[in-house]
């Protein structure tokens, strides 16, 4: 199994740094450039025209690179490949329709008829919604309804309520996926530092054709944003843009939720988690105080930015904060997992 995940990151990072110049030169010659929100930091007003929808190549490249190692890995033992209960299937749904139904489509109006609102909160909501409730009655049927506790060797049993808890961690996480790739190579490194984190929990816990699919799709992400991040690291060449950024929030709600791990969420993509959070706070307390502030702009990473720090050390210290909780996540994890 681990040879497979580490073919799926190489595949996918190998992809990624030969496609990603063609497709920078086809955006921009598209003029598919990034429309600024002029309320965001000034600073950023200087990217106005970078290329965008760069999830367009990284979400296929790992679809593709992952399906095909699971493949490859693929035992007639361990089920029925056209079923239902093959994880891939459901895995490749939710993240396709993630990506082109929410985060393209969004992008496509932002950055083809140039409208920066993209689409209206009430239609991403009920793409979104729709989306993950599919994906949440698969998983009540073929996965179960029980969480894994962290730091316990137990679990929880959620019963019929699991359904709605889970459409709603795909809404959430989605969003707050979103909402952190705010500054050039951000969500990208993190996500990289947490896919990480994911396989090694996959390859940890008991070998199956579903923790096989998650560390092999963990490291293909993993590969596939390394490749991304050659160009969108400071100053970046592309973005990601919703497309990118929706795809990659469904990874995370996917693996989370077949490994049986949504508690994790919370550690390992607590930057993404917190930056959610930080617009809830902020909102909720503005329309409290009449007016007043918690952060100098939320997501909170834009407060960061706009305390003096730079660009790069704000995703020094995300990737920081991923690694050291990742760690936390897999040590919480000791009583589900074997050593090799």
């Amino acid at each position: 199994m681990l040879l497979y995940m580490i073919a799926a990151a190489a595949l996918a990072a190998a992809m990624m740094l030969a496609l990603m110049p063609k497709c920078i030169m086809k955006l921009k010659a598209l003029k598919f450039g990034q429309t600024m929100y002029e309320l965001g930091p000034q600073s950023h007003l200087n990217k106005k025209g970078t290329p965008n929808m760069g999830g367009i190549v990284m979400g296929p490249v790992t679809a593709v690179c992952a399906a095909a190692l699971f493949i490859a890995w693929y035992r007639a033992e361990a089920g029925a490949f056209w079923s239902l209960s093959n994880p891939l299937w459901a895995m490749l749904f939710l993240i396709i329709a993630c990506m082109l139904l929410v985060g393209f489509s969004d992008d496509y109006i932002k950055d083809v008829k140039k409208d920066h609102e993209g689409l209206k909160p009430k239609q991403k909501i009920v793409r979104q919604v729709g989306i993950g409730l599919i994906f949440a009655v698969w998983a009540y049927f073929y996965i179960g309804s029980d969480v894994i506790i962290p730091f316990t060797g137990k679990t929880w049993d959620l019963g019929i309520f699991y359904i709605p808890l889970i459409t709603l961690t795909v809404l959430f996480m989605t969003n707050s996926s979103n909402l952190q790739d705010g500054l050039d190579g951000l969500l990208s490194s993190v996500t990289v530092v947490g896919m990480i984190a994911f396989g090694i929990l996959a390859y940890l816990m008991r070998e199956s054709m579903n923790t096989a699919l998650c560390g092999i799709l963990a490291f293909a992400l993993a590969g596939a944003a390394i490749g991304f991040l050659r160009f969108n690291h400071y100053p970046a060449q592309i973005f990601m843009g919703d497309t990118g950024s929706m795809f990659i929030g469904a990874v995370m709600v996917g693996i989370a939720v077949v490994l049986k791990i949504e508690f994790l969420l919370l550690l390992i993509c607590f930057t993404c988690v917190f930056s959610s959070v930080s617009v809830i706070m902020q909102r909720t307390y503005f329309k409290l105080t009449h007016g007043k502030r918690i952060f100098k702009m939320s997501p909170i990473h834009h407060h960061f930015e706009m305390c003096g720090m730079t660009e790069n050390a704000i995703v020094r210290m995300y990737a920081i904060v991923t690694a050291i909780l990742s760690v936390v996540a897999i040590l919480s994890m000791h009583a589900w997992i074997k050593l090799p």
